[in-house]
This record gives C-alpha cells, sequence and structure tokens, in this order.
C-alpha cells in the first residue's frame, strides 16, 4: 500500500512540474493575425509552421496587402508577402519562430521584425534542391534599424 501511494504522489508532482501536453509556452503565446494574399502558398506555409510551434493565428485574406503594410507602418524596403500583427508588434515576411518567440520575452521598444524579400529556404520557403539564402531579420522602429538575427535557410547563423 506504501509503493502506490508514493507512486500516486510522484505522478501528481509531475503533472504539476510539466507543462500540460503542447506545452506551456503554447498556452503563454499571444494571438497573431495575419493579412495575406488569398493566392500566397508561401504565406499559407509560413502560418502552418508557425501553428505548429503553438501559435494561434487567425487569416485575414486581402488583396490589399500595401495599405496594411502602410498603416502598420513597415518601411517599404523591408515589406515581403504577407503581414502579421502579434502582441503589439508587427512580423513582416518569413520571419522565423525562434526570433518571434525572443521579441516576445524581451519586449524590445521597436515596431516589429521583418525579414525582406522572400529569401529561399526561410520558413515557408523552403525549395528542395536549392541552395538557401543568407538572411537577417531585421529589428524595425521609427528611423532605427538592428539585426536581430542571421540566418542561413532555416538554421541561425
Amino acid at each position: 500500500m506504501r509503493a502506490f501511494a508514493t507512486r500516486r504522489s510522484f505522478l501528481t508532482g509531475l503533472t504539476v512540474l510539466l507543462p500540460p501536453w503542447g506545452g506551456a509556452s503554447a498556452q503563454a503565446l499571444p494571438k497573431m493575425t495575419v493579412s495575406k494574399d488569398p493566392l500566397c502558398g508561401c504565406c499559407t506555409a509560413w502560418v502552418e509552421r508557425l501553428r505548429t510551434s503553438g501559435f494561434v493565428i487567425e487569416v485575414i485574406e486581402t488583396s490589399e496587402m500595401n495599405r496594411v503594410k502602410a498603416r502598420l507602418g513597415v518601411p517599404q524596403d523591408l515589406a515581403s508577402c504577407h503581414t502579421a500583427e502579434l502582441a503589439g508588434y508587427v512580423i513582416e515576411g518569413h520571419v522565423p519562430v525562434d526570433p518571434i518567440k525572443r521579441l516576445l520575452a524581451e519586449k524590445p521598444a521597436a515596431r516589429g521584425l521583418a525579414v525582406p524579400g522572400m529569401p529561399v529556404g526561410s520558413l515557408g520557403m523552403e525549395v528542395p534542391g536549392v541552395p538557401p539564402d543568407t538572411y537577417d531579420v531585421v529589428l524595425f522602429a521609427d528611423g532605427k534599424r538592428t539585426t536581430f538575427a542571421r540566418y542561413q535557410g532555416a538554421r541561425a547563423i
């Protein structure tokens, strides 16, 4: 009888210490709203990859992406194919998961993150047999920019 009580106590303790299935980080992530062109497949791939990483995402399909970017203050030279809003930040383009989570953890004074253009090998832009591009994840604010992370394809460098 003593072993059963000990085992039960142990298992009860584990349920308190361990995150629920799906991970504690999935519950802690704020909702993301992604605006994208209805015909863009790479945008859909990016959204699906973020969902598998625990993000809850609402997708708004629009052919007025330039208006969305202008409203959110995305500089033209940082533009990509889709734009997301998350916890008061803008996420422009194929930004990898880890820099987004880092942004949420560090909460820098900035407008958001951007991966300009559509680099081959970036999240949602994987092309089998084509070498991945090296690209920067740019932290941008009004009049200021810094490199927040650097990637070659899906790998941080």
